[in-house]
């Protein structure tokens, strides 16, 4: 039941108006759901107008470019979630049975997460009586974290917890950490001389890009041990990256947790560790993802397979 419309309201209740709003409450711009949507933004402000105005109560207000939203309209998201989420479990409970080994659990990716940790992370959840299908898919945290948001995602496997510029609500789980471990090409690693790390001051440097989590504290390391490696080029992609250095254009890092994976698969040295850096992996999902067997599967998997090539 929803306390806060009478009778005469609720018969007009238009759903369509209440998954817009909810989609922007969400989110937390309209801009934002206008893309989920597929509709305009000017479309999306005259829905929430019409919705604003049938229920006789302001739900937004403007605070300077940014939307936010009042008492009433936090009152409304909180049932808007229980509306949506008890859709979501009807159509669980419709699929049970035989059917249910088609049902997709969907994982988001950021571009800046090493794909060999994502799958060793997630392998096990192939191997579960009944796990579903697995779809996975490969964005910006910020594109991934908004889809999570309206439930088109139930998982993000991240670099980092939720950035806090996101007005997105969900729930940040550290699965793990590794050190970093400095890679290049055999040929490259014979022309650097002198001991690790003094042998990367001046040496060519594939640096992580800003959507990298470490990225600052790596800049950082470099600064405290006096070493300025000659950045030849910056790579959000951590597969571009691991291609880039096996063809010896530079040195780069990656965590060691798969360090022995990276020598193998792209015939590269390790030169050494850097242990006071570290790469964090996070499940980022909302609150009813928790228990899911999928989720289950992945976090009893993380520690192990985060510290078996590093020990």
């Amino acid at each position: 039941m929803i306390d806060f419309l009478d009778e005469t309201t609720m018969t007009d209740l238009n759903y369509k108006h209440l998954r817009y709003f909810w989609m922007v409450g969400r989110v937390g711009t309209i801009a934002a759901a206008s893309k989920l949507l597929n509709v305009t933004p000017h479309a999306i402000s005259a829905q929430l107008a019409s919705f604003e105005a049938s229920l006789g109560s302001t739900l937004f207000r403007r605070v300077g470019r940014r939307l936010e939203m009042t008492e009433a309209g936090e009152r409304i998201l909180g049932h808007a979630d229980e509306i949506f989420a008890l859709g979501d479990q009807i159509v669980e409970t419709l699929r049970d049975g035989a059917q249910r080994r088609g049902l997709p659990f969907r994982i988001g990716i950021p571009d800046s997460m090493p794909k060999s940790i994502v799958y060793r992370l997630i392998e096990p959840a192939l191997h579960l009586e009944r796990p579903g299908r697995l779809v996975c898919r490969e964005s910006p945290l910020p594109a991934l974290m908004a889809e999570l948001a309206v439930r088109r995602l139930d998982l993000i496997i991240a670099d980092r917890p939720i950035p806090p510029n996101l007005s997105v609500r969900g729930y940040s789980n550290l699965l793990g950490e590794s050190t970093l471990t400095v890679f290049g090409s055999p040929a490259l690693c014979e022309r650097l001389h002198g001991g690790f790390p003094a042998r990367l001051h001046s040496a060519p440097f594939l640096l992580p890009g800003e959507d990298v989590a470490f990225r600052g504290a790596l800049m950082q390391w470099f600064d405290k041990q006096r070493i300025q490696p000659d950045i030849v080029a910056e790579l959000d992609d951590s597969a571009l990256m691991k291609a880039f250095g096996q063809g010896g254009a530079g040195l780069f890092v990656a965590p060691s947790a798969i360090a022995s994976y990276i020598c193998a698969q792209y015939q590269v040295r390790a030169l050494g560790e850097i242990s006071s850096v570290r790469a964090q992996i996070y499940a980022i999902t909302t609150e009813r993802r928790l228990n899911h067997p999928v989720m289950e599967a992945i976090r009893l998997q993380a520690a192990a397979a985060l510290q078996a090539d590093a020990q």
